[in-house]
């Protein structure tokens, strides 16, 4: 995999290409910018997994979607991580597409949340009561939204990695679905043999 691209506004500082080993992240490559802003840093990979960008001199993160070939990143030191742009990863696309609507169902739940919490403090009991039940919904919508997108999108390596971050609590009947749903090839990568492990963990305690 080689990482290249543009940092607008860096000076100077390391950038390290890291990546998540057990519980750890760790540097697989780093590069040393002095005067210039483009960067180039490669990694082995054998399947598709989350990387991380980072700046010494920046503690924000760009996180992104690493796999096989270019992948081309682009952003500015000031809002380093926000809304870099990111091509070559097709399931970099995949992830941005499912955050895109996911995005939409937190900032409703956020929404909520602070109609209740005036609601409460106005002792409105009624509409505080109605406004729980609507996050209730909300929730509910945003739990078969993503058990669908993670089915319609079995092809890609992303939908058991969103399976394993957004559905840790979800019934075990529907991981089942969604890891049986998953193409042969993304069952055999990186995220598809953690969603398995974890499958099987939780059978395991249910016996």
């Amino acid at each position: 995999m080689i990482v290249q691209g543009k940092i607008k506004g860096v000076k100077k500082g390391t950038l390290y290409l890291k990546k998540m080993r057990d519980t750890v992240i760790v540097s697989v490559d780093s590069i040393r910018l002095f005067g210039k802003d483009t960067f180039t840093l490669t990694d082995n990979i054998n399947s598709p997994e989350m990387y991380f960008l980072s700046l010494d001199q920046n503690k924000s993160i760009l996180s992104f979607f690493g796999e096989e070939g270019v992948i081309s990143i682009n952003d500015q030191v000031e809002k380093f991580g926000v809304s870099p742009v990111i091509e070559g990863s097709s399931n970099q696309k995949v992830l941005e597409k499912y955050k895109e609507t996911a995005s939409k169902f937190q900032a409703k739940q956020l929404d909520l949340l602070a109609a209740n919490m005036q609601a409460q403090k106005e002792n409105d009991l009624e509409t505080s009561q109605s406004l729980r039940k609507q996050a209730e919904k909300q929730n509910l919508k945003k739990y078969i939204y993503t058990i669908n997108f993670a089915l319609n999108n079995a092809d890609k390596e992303a939908a058991a990695y969103i399976t394993l971050t957004e559905l840790v609590n979800a019934n075990v009947k529907y991981l089942d679905s969604i890891n049986n749903s998953l193409t042969k090839k993304v069952q055999q990568s990186f995220y598809g043999e953690k969603l398995k492990k974890f499958i099987t963990d939780i059978k395991e305690t249910e016996k």
